[in-house]
This record gives C-alpha cells, sequence and structure tokens, in this order.
C-alpha cells in the first residue's frame, strides 16, 4: 500500500529565539541633555584627554572615547564637545563624546597637493604659530608660505616666530612676510649657551612671544629641530615636550612630538597647542578664492575688474592687479607691487611641489 506524502504547516518550522531579545531596533537616540560641556586637549590612539567643565571653577582632567553615533567624524585637539558617563576623572573611568560643538575654525592639510583627502589637525584656534629657525636647520621659505595659505584658509591669523636669531640676521625674512600681513617675532639664545637660574635654556624675545599669545589660542607648527619644543617648555614650564637635535649630514630635526596636546598658559591668559613636526603641508584643499579673500583690498579688485575665470597669477592675461600696481606711483606704486608679488607667490605656493 502506498502511503500518502506528508503534508508541512507553520507548525514544523522551527525558529531560533533572538539572544538580543524582541525589542525592534530603533533610530531614535538619546537627546543627552545631561552631558557635560569639555575641552579636547588630547588624542591618542582613540583615547582623548578632556578637561570637562573647562569655563567653571569645577573643572577636571577625564579621559574619553568616541560614542558610536559619531561615526566617521574625526574628533581633534581644540574641539569642544559634550560627554557622558564617568566624567570624574578618577583612575580607569572612562566617558563617552556624544557630540561636537559647531567649529569656529579648522586647520587642515593633506597628505600632498594631490591627495583629495583632508586631514584636520587642530579646531577653534585662532592663530597658526609658524615657528622657524634662521639657522641650523636653514629656513625653508615654501614651508612658510604654505603654512601662511593654510591659516588664511582656516580664518586664522598668521604668526610667525623666526628662532636661532644669534645665529642669523632676520631682516630679510621679515621684509619677506610684512606685506601680507604676517607679523613676525624673533627669538635668540645667549652667545654661551648658559642655561637660567631654574636650568631652563634662556630664551631672549620669549616675552614678546608671550603677549601675540595671550588671550588667544595658538597653535604652533614647525619643522623638526627649530626650537618649537623648547619655546613650548618655556612658554609652559610643566609641558616637558621632548626635544631633539638637527642631524649634521641631513640638516633636519629629528620628529620629537608625536601627537598634538593643548596646553594652558601658566598665568590662565591662553592656550598653546603644539603639534608634531612636520615634512610637509599639502594644499589640495586650498580654493584660489578663499586664498584671495585673505587680501582684502586685492580681493575687491579682482572681484570687480577681473575677466571670469582669471587665476591672477603672475602670467595671467588681462589680471586687473597689473593695472592696479601700475596706476600709483612712488612709495604706494612700491607697497602695491609687493603686496602682489606676495599674493601670487603663495599662489605659487599652493599649485607647486610640497616644501
Amino acid at each position: 500500500m502506498r502511503s500518502r506524502a506528508r503534508r508541512y504547516d507553520e507548525s514544523d518550522v522551527r525558529t531560533r529565539p533572538n539572544p538580543r531579545g524582541s525589542r525592534p531596533r530603533t533610530k531614535q537616540r538619546p537627546d543627552h541633555d545631561d552631558a557635560d560641556r569639555a575641552l579636547v586637549t588630547g588624542v591618542d590612539r582613540g583615547r582623548y584627554t578632556l578637561l570637562v567643565d573647562p569655563d567653571t571653577g569645577g573643572e577636571r582632567i577625564a579621559t574619553a572615547m568616541k560614542a558610536r553615533e559619531l561615526g566617521r567624524e574625526r574628533v581633534v585637539c581644540g574641539d569642544l564637545v559634550d560627554v557622558v558617563g564617568d566624567t570624574s576623572g578618577a583612575a580607569g573611568s572612562l566617558a563617552r563624546i556624544v557630540r561636537i560643538s559647531e567649529r569656529s575654525t579648522v586647520l587642515r592639510r593633506t597628505a600632498d597637493d594631490t591627495d583629495p583627502v583632508e586631514r584636520v589637525i587642530v579646531a577653534n584656534a585662532h592663530q597658526l604659530v609658524i615657528v622657524t629657525a634662521l639657522a641650523d636647520p636653514e629656513p625653508r621659505t615654501r614651508m612658510i608660505d604654505r603654512c601662511v595659505v593654510a591659516a588664511y584658509d582656516a580664518g586664522m591669523d598668521a604668526l610667525l616666530c623666526l628662532t636661532k636669531a644669534d645665529l642669523a640676521d632676520p631682516a630679510e625674512l621679515v621684509a619677506m612676510y610684512a606685506p601680507i600681513g604676517v607679523e613676525v617675532v624673533v627669538t635668540s639664545r645667549p652667545a654661551d649657551g648658559a642655561p637660567g637660574p631654574d636650568g631652563r635654556p634662556v630664551i631672549h624675545g620669549l616675552d614678546e612671544v608671550r603677549a601675540r599669545l595671550t588671550g588667544r589660542t595658538s597653535v604652533l607648527v614647525g619643522h623638526s629641530g627649530v626650537g618649537k619644543s623648547t619655546l613650548v617648555n618655556s612658554l609652559v614650564p610643566d609641558a616637558s615636550r621632548a626635544t631633539g637635535v638637527v642631524n649634521d649630514v641631513t640638516g633636519r630635526g629629528r620628529h620629537t612630538s608625536s601627537s598634538a596636546v593643548a596646553l594652558r598658559l601658566p598665568d590662565r591668559s591662553g592656550w598653546v597647542i603644539d603639534t608634531p613636526g612636520v615634512r610637509s603641508f599639502g594644499l589640495a584643499h586650498v580654493q584660489v578664492e578663499s586664498l584671495l579673500a585673505a587680501f582684502g583690498d586685492l580681493a575687491r579688485v579682482a572681484t570687480d575688474h577681473c575677466p571670469r575665470g582669471c587665476s591672477h597669477a603672475a602670467d595671467a592675461p588681462d589680471c586687473a592687479l597689473d593695472e592696479w600696481v601700475a596706476a600709483a606711483e612712488g612709495e604706494e606704486h612700491a607697497a602695491r607691487a609687493a603686496r602682489v608679488d606676495s599674493m601670487r607667490r603663495l599662489l605659487a605656493a599652493r599649485a607647486g611641489e610640497p616644501a
């Protein structure tokens, strides 16, 4: 006798129980209304050092990680963030960064001039301090130009700090950057190199540097070996930033700072952010318009009178900047010519090979 085929129904289907529970996932995220405000003062391998409640008397240092909801958004030194969890700063405590506040300025760089990926270095800084040695190692003006371009693109002021004036005359570099509005401070060391009473290096001109940093958040950049870490240690005595020496063969320094760190000046009058030594400063992200905007007088002339698509370079046909220079006489002519030449030098730095 032939048996009939069995009919199956839903009772025969076995289902695996959900180990995570039956509650459906939701896209709704908590508001974190109870979050604390904090300043990011250091970044190290996925852990962030924070100064929680920096504007109150109850500020404290805490460690945090980035919350998953931030995704790929990068948290950098100088960011103002909202944090939840354990913000006590006790040993072993770990908070979570859940929000990044809108940034007033963003200092960026790319690996080179063809790299489309922007790398945010620092947020919410007021000025970029370009630390350059006058000798040992020799100054590299193209690198200075690139840093100035990056500062202007970020909406920051540029301050050129020339070190080791005891080894070379700063006059040429001062004259080169005055026409583009870059302020310059000069430091030097005693001829005998003797330390001060506290055992620290003596730096002439340090008071002038400190005056330019007061009331501001300043980012220090520069090649290794130019004296940047020595300067930081003098401005913030408990910073303990590692210092290095210049290689006698290559003429370049060894990287001594491995990560950006924000340091408060002793009198609480401002912040300095020390960055790792850089060998290049790619400007693929910078647009000509944003650079020209840093030169208000030139931008007005170019906007009103230059033909559409004008590159404003020295070989640009019918560039109104040439007529603007030619229309002036005497000292005014020289001043206009110097300013246009300087602006075009920065344009060339943006388009050329990294320094």
